[in-house]
């Protein structure tokens, strides 16, 4: 910013310079004018050093000395006044622009008039103050421009910043989800084996078998999170020798089909109902209602000393998925788990209830729009 500045004073200066050679030097140079003449074109040159800090009253000044100058010399053009227009079509705000138009023409129509200048010389003025005009707009607009994509530059990096930002959250999410959920599940059965090996050895066999299902299933889910983190083409795609994976995790997938599958793995004695007619919602929908029963589960089975929930899914203007058991409340449900649930609703443009019952035991209720 600093740099531009310096710049520009260095650019003005130049210019001043210039402005001020080019209508001095022929009242100088041969024979010098009267030290009037030459005071007028000092002033009709020199105050373009200050044309960005008062565009208008530095046209006005130049303008003035100049149209008194050509009634007794006649410069090659109208170096200072040009520079003035030219600078209040860069740099005025509309209204000052529109304003000036008038106010130009009138000027540099009676410093013609005046003189008694011949067509030739009118074509010549007129054109150049157009010119001068027309390229102060076009600097002006091409800034304007330039301003304009630094901008759309800026709030698309913010965007893919936000975007950036709301995958991370999304996929800590999922990784807490999955974590908390199937991981619990296979330490709780892992508890539980020993005493099942030594009351009843056939009953084990089933227990070791839901662990390691229950470990299928969340490397599968890991590995569908983790999927979004490679980069396009980086393996994981047709023809690569993982159809039989592929079929695998397709059980473990966050939708609204492989609810049952979770619900029979949650080591919980669910009741499952549902009002209204299913229909095809969004993937993201079926994404958090999957998750968020999830997570309520889990909850249930950390802290509310139950086995007893109900889980309805209600199919009407609204999706609403409620998830109630008969426990001891609340308890120390919170932390991530109810934030992450409101999150996946609210990404959704739905809404989440979690409170406690009025006889104790514990409410969950999520609402989704639909279409």
């Amino acid at each position: 910013m600093f740099a531009a500045g310096r710049t520009d004073r260095v650019v003005d200066g130049a210019l001043a310079v210039g402005v001020v050679l080019a209508t001095v030097m022929p009242l100088v140079l041969p024979d010098p004018d009267p030290w009037w003449i030459i005071g007028l074109g000092l002033l009709a040159s020199v105050p373009v050093g200050w044309r960005r800090r008062a565009p208008m009253v530095v046209a006005v000044v130049v303008g003035a000395a100049m149209s008194v100058l050509v009634t007794w010399e006649k410069p090659l053009l109208p170096f200072g006044p040009l520079l003035a227009v030219y600078t209040i079509a860069d740099l005025s705000p509309t209204w000052k622009r529109l304003a000036a138009i008038p106010a130009i023409v009138a000027t540099v129509g009676t410093s013609l008039v005046l003189p008694g200048e011949n067509d030739e010389t009118f074509r010549l003025v007129g054109t150049a103050f157009v010119a001068a005009y027309a390229l102060g707009t076009s600097v002006r607009a091409s800034r304007s421009r330039a301003a304009e994509l630094t901008e759309r530059a800026r709030r698309l990096e913010q965007e893919h910043i936000a975007a950036a930002a709301e995958e991370r959250t999304r996929i800590a999410r999922d990784m807490h989800d999955i974590i908390t959920h199937s991981v619990g599940l296979m330490v709780v059965q892992a508890e539980a084996g020993p005493v099942v090996v030594r009351g009843d050895p056939d009953k084990a066999e089933a227990v070791f078998d839901a662990i390691a299902d229950m470990g299928r299933g969340a490397l599968a889910e890991l590995r569908g999170v983790l999927t979004t983190l490679r980069t396009p083409g980086e393996g994981g795609g047709p023809g690569c020798g993982h159809d039989d994976g592929r079929l695998s995790e397709s059980l473990f997938q966050p939708r609204l089909a492989n609810l049952p599958a979770l619900l029979d793995r949650g080591g919980l004695d669910v009741v499952s109902t549902t009002a209204g007619t299913p229909r095809p919602v969004a993937e993201s929908v079926e994404a958090a209602v999957y998750r968020i029963v999830q997570e309520a589960l889990t909850n249930v089975r950390k802290h509310a000393g139950t086995r007893a929930v109900h889980l309805a899914l209600t199919w009407g203007e609204r999706l609403t998925v409620e998830i109630t058991d008969d426990g001891r409340g609340p308890g120390e449900r919170g932390g991530y788990g109810l934030a992450g649930m409101r999150e996946r609703a609210a990404a959704c443009g739905g809404t989440l209830r979690a409170e406690a019952g009025q006889g104790g035991g514990f409410t969950v209720r999520a609402e989704f729009p639909l279409e």
